[in-house]
């Protein structure tokens, strides 16, 4: 009864089983339990195995959950169970032992401060210990002769891109040029049955939080040690990124953990159990829409979006209270006809127009303003029944904090056909512009130009290719907005555009380091055929409208570059060898 279940199962109990033991623990279990979770409490046919997770659980913890039950994840609740019915199932529950192991154990660690801390081993080698203090915290310890020492993280990275900023800058200084050549891996973890990861590690006081599709892992950051697993069944059915297992990380906010699932559930987890809190289905998988992106913590909320920008959704950007997982406040990415913007899209193509939020956004704690980056429009590569600009795909939305309210946005790439997207990191910069303190905005875009702009209102500063080849435009106007080559639309042939469908970045980091004042972008220098396929929207289909490919005769290559964010002039360059396939960002320190 601890985990989410598919079908409501409450089985009525036999006479048999009544007859068996006048235990009334046992008989609330086989009656309201045992039909999901089995009758040992190992797990069922229709539900996972709790024996080895109820003794991290509190009394409390247990009854909320008996009589609250997680609606969401379709477990029920039983609000009529008595004072007496709820405490006899709970001893009896708290007696299920696991198949394999013993599970948690309680013990007394000595500590070599001086004193003692009782709780929960969760994991332990000759070495460390991690264990789950009656304090119900998470408490790393260090063997020491016959005692233990605490440790914990000297500097945390308790969010996607570290801070809410989206800068990826570090100001911990004790790998150097000097001595990087010699660093060496620590630990490795492994993480089963998973595909190639796309996942930012979070580490909030000494506790690495680290994902897959429907999966976290809580791990000592120190040792790799396993603290604890949250694992749900895949989606069957989905279409779109989250189908092949890509999940990007999680957020963190006092004793939560907040990630999406792939068929674009928010959920809570505990941060030091990872017992599911509350679960809220942002939108309708069925409808083509699922989640990969890392959720940001703002305040008393959390912030987020969903992918199937390919598969024709219409893209939002949604705020929940952290506590209760209510809905504060939704704004969305495309109009409905007849909404403001509704303009912008000529043609039946606003049906389904794409336009969603499936990456980190980035936060101004004194502005409370969240900016967040859009996705393309739907269909991706044919533009006929959306005539337009297409507001608001590949864009920055500036929103405010606490209501969602749009104060600004910037558009990149206006009716985009090349899947030019604007989910890229928009990385939040405070600097000295043109002899003035400026609040500003930076983003190396995928469609080939790094920009520059006022990020109290939105005004367009610099624009300056960083690609080394862009043949869609040529250049920008003063405004910022693109100068279209004719003639460049996707084409039923095939047509040669550079840079190529991946772009000239991507979604994978990039770093600003105030030292330096240079922005750390991996680049692609790549020109691709993009062949229009005309389709109707479905819903379990993509909804690309064509495919891509690499220009024949044309090598690529890989490019980490160092940007000037004064006059967006490259000033250093480093090309990397091998294939151009990997999706790598970068991290700066003050090293």
């Amino acid at each position: 009864m601890l985990l989410a279940i598919l079908l409501i199962c409450v089985l009525l109990p036999t006479s048999a089983a009544l007859a068996q033991s006048s235990d009334s623990g046992r008989h609330a279990f086989v009656s309201r339990c045992a039909g999901c979770h089995g009758s040992d409490g190992n797990g069922g046919e229709l539900g996972p195995a709790i024996a080895a997770r109820v003794p991290s659980r509190t009394d409390e913890d247990l009854t909320s959950l008996f009589k609250q039950g997680l609606p969401a994840s379709g477990m029920p609740a039983f609000p009529s169970m008595s004072d007496a019915e709820t405490g006899e199932l709970i001893r009896y529950v708290r007696g299920l032992r696991p198949r394999t192991g013993s599970g948690p154990v309680r013990t007394t660690i000595p500590l070599t401060e001086g004193g003692v801390v009782d709780g929960l081993v969760l994991n332990q080698s000759a070495l460390d210990l991690q264990l789950l203090g009656d304090d119900r915290s998470i408490h790393l310890l260090r063997k020491s002769g016959g005692r233990y020492r605490a440790v914990t993280s000297q500097a945390d990275w308790p969010s996607y891109n570290g801070q809410t900023s989206g800068s990826r800058y570090s100001p911990l200084a004790q790998i150097t040029t000097s001595n990087v050549s010699r660093t060496v891996p620590k630990w490795i973890f492994s993480l089963p049955n998973t595909s190639r990861l796309q996942a930012t590690p979070v580490v909030v006081n000494g506790v690495m939080y680290v994902t897959s599709a429907n999966e976290c892992y809580a791990l000592d950051a120190g040792a790799g040690r396993q603290i604890w697993h949250y694992q749900r069944p895949r989606t069957k059915g989905l279409v779109g990124n989250a189908a092949g297992g890509i999940n990007r990380g999680v957020a963190v906010a006092g004793d939560r953990v907040f990630m999406v699932t792939d068929h674009a559930h928010l959920i809570a987890l505990n941060r030091f159990t990872g017992a599911l809190l509350w679960e809220i289905e942002m939108a309708d998988w069925h409808q083509n829409y699922n989640a990969t992106g890392a959720p940001l913590a703002v305040g008393r909320l959390v912030v987020t979006g969903t992918s199937g920008g390919d598969e024709g959704v219409r893209g939002f950007i949604a705020a929940f209270d952290q506590v209760t997982g209510k809905e504060v406040w939704r704004f969305w990415t495309a109009p409905r006809p007849g909404e403001p913007k509704a303009e912008t899209w000529q043609g039946k193509g606003i049906a389904h127009p794409g336009a969603t939020a499936w990456l980190t956004g980035t936060y101004d704690p004194e502005l409370d303003t969240v900016y967040w980056p859009t996705g393309n429009p739907s269909p991706d590569l044919i533009g006929d029944d959306r005539g337009g600009d297409n507001l608001y795909s590949d864009s920055i939305v500036a929103l405010d904090a606490k209501t969602g309210t749009l104060k600004w946005h910037f558009q990149f790439t206006p009716h985009d056909v090349w899947d030019y997207d604007a989910q890229e990191t928009p990385a939040l910069i405070d600097a000295t512009w043109q002899n003035r303190p400026r609040k500003l905005l930076v983003q190396a875009n995928r469609n080939g130009y790094f920009y520059v702009l006022d990020r109290t209102d939105g005004r367009f500063l610099l624009g300056k290719q960083y690609a080394s080849n862009i043949t869609w435009a040529r250049g920008l106007t003063p405004e910022g907005r693109p100068i279209i080559v004719p003639n460049m639309e996707p084409s039923l042939e095939g047509k040669r555009v550079c840079p190529s469908l991946e772009g000239a970045s991507n979604w994978y980091s990039t770093s600003f380091n105030p030292a330096t004042g240079l922005y750390y972008v991996q680049t692609n220098d790549k020109c691709g055929v993009f062949t229009r396929t005309p389709m109707e929207w479905q819903a379990g289909k993509g909804f690309m409208g064509g495919s891509f490919k690499q220009a024949p005769g044309e090598p690529a290559q890989r490019i980490l570059r160092a940007i000037d964010i004064q006059t967006g002039s490259i000033v250093w360059e480093l090309p990397q060898t091998g294939a151009v396939d990997s999706w790598g960002g970068t991290l700066s320190t003050a090293g």
